[in-house]
């Protein structure tokens, strides 16, 4: 199946290009530099950096999270960045949506995993530190959550997210 979110050679080369100058800055502020959508940015990276996934295994993803522990969910909306730290909540299909059942402290809310065309496991420096992410991506490139893998109280990543998001990156890559 091809991906929703096209990316050109030009992409990928201005991509490249911007990445020779700095590898750590955001993709988020990519996307800003380079007048491209967060998702053309992401789809374009190195291949040593990101692995896509279909839209469709949304749903299968979402379902294994709460079994990884304490992760960051970033959500950006009208240029504000809404974060929580906390497990990955459980979650049901009703009513055409991906709902998520967070207790007090996590994440609830409501998910068109439907709309989901895209989705990227991302391992890209993040300001001068390791960083792994799984983005999900709608058909327009707008990137509509990422989860991030969590942090322990001195900022290192925890081991076994690290293998359990290159196990899961492996096994659902196209």
């Amino acid at each position: 199946m091809q991906p929703t979110i096209t990316v050109t050679a030009e992409s990928k080369a201005r991509v490249a290009a911007y990445l020779t100058e700095d590898e750590h800055t955001p993709v988020s502020n990519m996307a800003e530099a380079l007048s491209l959508t967060e998702g053309e940015i992401t789809l374009a990276l190195p291949e040593t950096m990101v692995t896509h996934v279909v839209g469709t295994l949304a749903q299968t993803i979402l379902e294994a999270m709460p079994t990884w522990g304490k992760v960051t969910t970033i959500v950006h909306s009208g240029g504000s960045v809404f974060e929580f730290k906390a497990d990955f909540p459980k979650g049901k299909v009703a009513h055409g949506y991906y709902n998520l059942m967070g207790r007090d402290g996590q994440l609830n809310g409501h998910l068109r995993v439907d709309l989901v065309s895209d989705i990227a496991f991302v391992s890209k420096p993040f300001r001068g530190t390791e960083s792994h992410y799984i983005g999900f991506y709608d058909q327009t490139g707008h990137c509509v959550f990422k989860i991030y893998l969590g942090r322990d109280k001195k900022r290192q990543l925890f081991p076994e997210q690290i293998a359990l998001f290159n196990d899961m990156k492996k096994e659902l890559a196209q």
